[in-house]
């Protein structure tokens, strides 16, 4: 199934992390957006996905705030 997956991301975030090693180890390409740096970005999460907190998980029309693996797993299909 295909899927574009974006994330929202801070630096020193380490859910954010976690979130981004679960991706790359279950082969899930997706695109990272880092909002402290990217005001832009920060600004389309907040409208986007009704969201203030990292990491913020988008696809497929679905919006996962925070890193729970197993949430994640049913979601993705995993």
């Amino acid at each position: 199934m295909a899927r574009e997956v974006t994330i929202y991301t801070t630096p020193n975030c380490p859910y954010c992390k976690m979130a981004k090693k679960f991706l790359a180890d279950n082969g899930i390409e997706y695109q990272e957006f880092n909002i402290v740096e990217d005001k832009a970005a920060r600004e389309e999460m907040k409208n986007r996905c009704n969201s203030l907190a990292v990491p913020t998980i988008c696809f497929n029309g679905e919006v996962l705030i925070g890193f729970n693996e197993a949430e994640l797993r049913v979601k993705l299909g995993l």
